[in-house]
């Protein structure tokens, strides 16, 4: 969790009338944020007039939106819709009771279509867990991807740029979620020939999964 400058503070409601206006949702989309979402609050704005930092041609401004939950849920689908809405760079901090997280889209916005490619989160911690202060940048990009890389679940290799990374990581999620399939399917085979193969399968994609993560 990150500090923002009081400069940089809007603290405005944003009505989820304003998302449905841009985003179109599906009425499944609707419900769930009627079920899931209590409000949403765009709180800081994180811009060259606001920090003092320049824009790039990726990273025009970053934006950061409070969500509070009615439940214990916020469907992927509501932060998706959010993010179709808005073309900026967005950063939540979604509150469940005393807890909250930080999650972020890697997204681009390119001939005015949005591409959001995975979804990266904290842990939940509670809401009084010390912030730390904004990374070191030169420039919005810089800030941004610096914010960002705190999310992820590892590392950069080196020389790889985090457009890169997102790339792996999301490979390396398809592949853990094939692999815990296929583990299901080997424990309820009962042919001996067929337990073979899936193990076979099952041996080269772990391989797999330990090459895109080292």
């Amino acid at each position: 969790m990150f500090l923002f400058p009081q400069q940089a503070s809007l603290a405005r409601p944003l009505p989820k009338s304003k998302i449905y206006q841009f985003a179109k949702p599906s009425a499944a989309v609707k419900e769930l944020f009627v079920r899931q979402i209590d409000n949403i609050v765009w709180q800081y704005k994180l811009a060259p007039e606001t920090i003092n930092l320049p824009a790039t041609a990726s990273v025009e401004e970053i934006q950061i939106f409070d969500i509070a939950l009615k439940g214990a849920e916020c469907d992927l689908s509501v932060l998706r819709c959010i993010d179709t809405a808005i073309p900026f760079k967005l950063f939540y901090r979604v509150f469940k009771g005393d807890s909250v997280r930080f999650t972020t889209a890697y997204k681009q916005v390119a001939n005015d279509k949005t591409v959001i490619e995975g979804y990266f989160s904290s842990d939940w911690l509670p809401v009084d867990t010390p912030c730390q202060a904004l990374p070191i940048a030169l420039n919005l990009q810089s800030l941004y991807e610096q914010m960002m890389q705190s999310l992820l679940p590892s590392s950069p290799r080196q020389h790889e740029s985090l457009s890169e990374q997102i790339a792996r990581l999301n490979q390396l999620q398809q592949q853990q979620t094939e692999c815990k399939k296929l583990e299901a399917r080997l424990a309820k085979e009962k042919q001996f020939n067929r337990k073979v193969e899936l193990n076979n399968q099952l041996r080269a994609l772990k391989q797999s999964i330990e090459q895109i993560r080292g």
